[in-house]
């Protein structure tokens, strides 16, 4: 997983609120079980007007060209409920997305994009609403975030500062899931197991 530090990008406003994970991506695209391709079909049915996705709806906002190329994404409240599918942060992943900001997320959305190494920025409303007040007056403008000093920082250079839980934060700076957190402490649980296993022969 590639770490996170800094980004800035364009970005998106999204503007509607409870955006479930059936609407980021569509249960009728789950079958494969690889992470990638799944981009395409982000947000499918508000993207496209036909159910084969070959006609793009010209209303929904990463079809219009100053937001195509989006990597940050504006949202409203309780975005990512509904079921707990990681096909979800998937689809953000392989579209572009690195940044997710919005007042409030929902827990397992949460959790499942800090392990695809999607920062999640909670908010609040009103620094939500200048940031998208500002994505919507001009278009194409970037947004940064800061994640080893928590910062957010607008197209027009306000700071919007931001917490973090210490574990999250950790894992995206050094580009770790709970695996590779994990394996970091190989050698100490390759000790345990050799030292429990002369111990307590009977264990093995």
């Amino acid at each position: 997983m590639e770490p996170f530090t800094k980004h800035a990008g364009i970005a998106a406003p999204l503007d509607r609120v409870n955006i479930d994970t059936d609407a980021i991506i569509p249960k009728q695209f789950l079958r494969k079980i690889e992470r990638t391709g799944f981009g395409v079909h982000l947000f499918h049915e508000w993207r496209y007007t036909d159910y084969n996705g070959t006609k793009e709806n010209p209303e929904f906002v990463l079809n219009k060209p100053e937001y195509r190329h989006a990597t940050v994404l504006l949202a409203r409240d309780n975005f990512g409920c509904g079921s707990s599918r990681e096909h979800a942060p998937w689809a953000l992943a392989d579209y572009g997305f690195r940044v997710i900001i919005a007042p409030s997320f929902a827990d397992i959305f949460y959790n499942n994009c800090v392990k695809n190494g999607i920062l999640l920025v909670r908010l609040e409303a009103n620094g939500v609403d200048e940031l998208f007040k500002q994505a919507q007056q001009r278009p194409g403008a970037k947004i940064s975030a800061d994640l080893e000093h928590q910062v957010v920082i607008g197209s027009e250079g306000k700071e919007y500062p931001f917490e973090i839980n210490s574990f999250a934060k950790t894992c995206l700076l050094n580009g770790l899931d709970q695996i590779g957190w994990t394996q970091q402490f190989e050698d100490k649980i390759n000790s345990f197991e050799k030292t429990l296993s002369e111990e307590k022969p009977w264990r093995a």
